[in-house]
């Protein structure tokens, strides 16, 4: 793999500005393989394809460059480009916050669609009626008609929306379940709405969740209770978290990234 091209991308995808110490660190293994032979000349080497790399942006052809920064190194926006880059920032839809349970019955919903409300009840064990409101309102989900038993329930699935704000080309890229289990622990902690908020949009329930409980099917599939367990270590704290659906990293890195 090309030196020039680990490092764009660990500058890429930092945070924070990366210092030539820190690249060094992570790439002289991959140096040694070509033949590096000691500490100074892998420093060399890539002190070189550094001071290639930021030439290569440094190009009229590129609108954004490679600065100095406090000590390390970091991309952001050309000046020239600042006011295209503002304006599209301003069009952008800022981020949905949703609340555990309303992230608990998308997850069901996407895993499990086309479902009915009944359904989602059963796997997560509480009634859902106030949640599918907001998604619905988010524009994530969307009706797919109604299943074919007494009652005739609606069926609910994600939306070409869904897709969008989480970066999925489509339904089949979603994680596993303990995947999405872990994500949820490691990514959505501390991210708190007023618990009366929380408790109001997963008790308020919407005019079709009367009519659909009656027809509530049986349901003991293995897939359904992979589902429960994945989500059943958030339901007691369904009433208060929260978490920010990110936005795509153009965002982060073009728009949200800092000016100089």
């Amino acid at each position: 793999m090309s030196l020039k091209a680990q490092l764009e991308a660990i500058i890429y995808a930092a945070e924070t500005p990366v210092t030539l110490d820190h690249m060094i660190e992570l790439v002289k293994e991959s140096v040694a393989s070509e033949g590096a032979t000691d500490g100074t000349e892998i420093k060399s080497r890539v002190r070189l394809a550094l001071e290639q790399l930021i030439a290569d942006y440094y190009s009229p052809d590129h609108g954004i460059e490679i600065r100095q920064v406090a000590g390390g190194y970091r991309m952001s926006t050309k000046p020239e480009q600042h006011e295209v880059v503002r304006s599209f920032a301003k069009s952008l839809k800022p981020p949905i916050r949703l609340s555990l349970p309303a992230l608990e019955t998308l997850a069901v919903i996407a895993y499990k669609q086309p479902v009915t409300v009944p359904e989602i009840n059963d796997i997560r064990g509480v009634d859902s009626g106030g949640v599918i409101g907001t998604l619905l309102d988010r524009k994530l989900i969307g009706t797919a008609g109604r299943k074919q038993v007494i009652g005739r329930p609606i069926l609910y699935k994600t939306t070409k929306e869904f897709l969008m704000r989480f970066g999925l080309k489509d339904v089949n890229e979603l994680p596993s379940m303990e995947e999405f289990e872990k994500l949820v622990a490691e990514s959505f902690q501390g991210e708190l709405i007023p618990a009366e908020a929380a408790a109001e949009e997963n008790s308020t329930p919407r005019s079709e969740t009367l009519a659909e409980e009656s027809s509530l099917p049986d349901s003991d599939s293995d897939e359904e209770e992979s589902i429960a367990d994945a989500v059943s270590a958030h339901s007691a704290q369904s009433e208060e978290p929260t978490a920010a659906i990110p936005e795509t990293e153009t965002l982060e890195k073009s728009a949200a990234r800092r000016e100089p």
